[in-house]
């Protein structure tokens, strides 16, 4: 049964729903690949070893009885351990949130319990989710499944290490400059940024509120698109806990609908040089995209260089500021990697009322104009980052060489409130995993997934880590 570790959700599904695996035996599968691989790649924080079999004996139950189930009955989950799961500890990788415990569940958990998933347990993070590295004082650090010295990426780093590793068949992590799209890039699968609104975001830690909510994102994370797109139609729909909350219908798209529109490769001065070997990624999509009768050309964007600095204010300044009056006192606790986000990020002057109202107002002028340049190109085809994962260790927020440069093909997206998702489609020289970013207008999450679906399928099968014995 080994290769159910690596089998889509729907494969799983089907093959509980026609009883030739009970939820029992796939479970108690995925619990044995985490006890192999946690000590290797420390992808798990928490996990309800008790809770999983209980929940697995009752939808086996379910199955015995020819009931209606739902389309994730059976499949094991995962989540990033900053999104509330009722009685779950929910520490986002700090040793000050390490004694809290969810009350109940978010939105989002109760909707994939519903639709019949099994939650094994939540996933690593950074610190308070601020760097681009899974490690943190509390937890540790989380390894890549292709090369243990290298990151996993972050913030939803222990999910992707999890998903890629066959730990578990999909989850959930959350975006504020790239940290669903730069994990999947690094460990080789495929995750969603959505829309704000889209999926709710009630009950994720830090909360999304004020003018910078539509910054942060919960989204799916798993191995294939068509599974991304399963988690996304489960969790996706108004909620009242979410200010963003938007009740915008699903839909779907056939491919035929598809091959009239104009398709981008994403041009900008501002995003710095990526590697070759990413680069020629890009190239691959395009051509496969190509191939299959789409046209793609290339897309020069503007105004990206003054979104970067708008997201990096309200990303750095002010969301520093806030993380700052909330561990006063107990700074003696927090993380070497928190510690350096918030030195770079309130190094400035104080932030003033009438530079924060600027800001607000800038942000949604340069949004406006950027949908106006996309008029007529709906799709865009970008790098996730510069480059593939970096060593543990080698990340940092530096000027020059850090986060800010490397990771600038995903945060502006962050900054428009922009879809995204992330797929793999090469291997570097040194054996890395390298993943295209699918790009759209917001609200237009189904369509990005359209078109990210359409390049998987002429790419091939998903690929599992080439690490030995993983």
């Amino acid at each position: 049964m080994s290769f159910l570790l690596h089998a889509t959700s729907a494969e799983i599904a089907e093959r509980i729903r026609s009883r030739k695996i009970s939820p029992v035996e796939i479970v108690e599968l995925h619990l044995k690949r985490i006890e192999k691989l946690q000590p290797k790649l420390n992808a798990f924080v928490h996990l309800d070893v008790e809770g999983a079999r209980q929940q697995a004996r009752a939808a086996e139950g379910l199955v015995a009885q020819g009931a209606q189930v739902g389309p994730f009955h059976g499949v094991p989950l995962s989540l990033k351990s900053c999104i509330d799961v009722a009685g779950w500890p929910c520490p986002g990788g700090s040793l000050l949130r390490k004694d809290y415990v969810s009350k109940q569940d978010a939105p989002l958990v109760s909707r994939l319990k519903s639709a019949g998933a099994i939650l094994l347990g939540n996933t690593n993070t950074p610190e308070f989710l601020m760097a681009y590295e899974t490690n943190n004082l509390l937890s540790g650090r989380t390894s890549n499944p292709w090369n243990l010295a290298h990151s996993s990426g972050g913030s939803s780093g222990g999910e992707a290490a999890a998903i890629a590793a066959g730990c578990s068949a999909g989850g959930v992590g959350s975006d504020g400059g790239g940290s669903i799209r730069v994990p999947a890039h690094f460990c080789g699968i495929c995750g969603l940024k959505p829309t704000p609104g889209r999926v709710p975001a009630t009950g994720h830690f830090p909360p999304g509120a004020g003018a910078f909510s539509w910054i942060g994102v919960v989204g799916p994370m798993a191995r294939t698109i068509a599974d991304v797109r399963a988690l996304f139609e489960v969790m996706a729909g108004p909620d009242v806990g979410d200010a963003l909350s938007a009740p915008v219908p699903l839909r779907s798209y056939r491919e035929g609908e598809l091959l009239s529109m104009c398709i981008g490769i994403l041009e900008s001065d501002a995003l710095g040089v990526p590697t070759p070997e990413t680069r020629a990624a890009v190239e691959r999509a395009a051509k496969l995209l190509g191939d299959r009768g789409f046209a793609v050309e290339p897309f020069r964007l503007h105004g990206l260089d003054r979104a970067l600095d708008l997201w990096w204010f309200f990303f750095g300044p002010v969301i520093g500021n806030l993380i700052q009056h909330s561990i006063a006192g107990q700074e003696d606790q927090i993380s070497p990697m928190l510690r350096e986000y918030l030195a770079f990020a309130t190094s400035g002057n104080p932030i003033s009322l009438e530079k924060f109202m600027k800001a607000c107002a800038e942000r949604d002028l340069l949004r406006a104009e950027i949908l106006r340049q996309m008029q007529d190109t709906r799709i865009l085809l970008s790098p996730v980052s510069a480059s593939p994962a970096f060593r543990h260790g080698q990340g940092n927020y530096l000027p020059g060489t850090g986060y800010r440069e490397t990771m600038r093909f995903s945060q502006w997206l962050n900054l428009t409130g922009f879809p995204a998702v992330s797929l793999p489609i090469a291997v570097s020289n040194e054996g890395l995993p390298i993943g295209v970013q699918v790009i759209g207008k917001p609200f237009e999450d189904e369509l990005v997934l359209a078109v990210a679906e359409a390049i998987e399928q002429s790419r091939g099968p998903w690929q599992p880590p080439m690490l030995k014995n993983v």
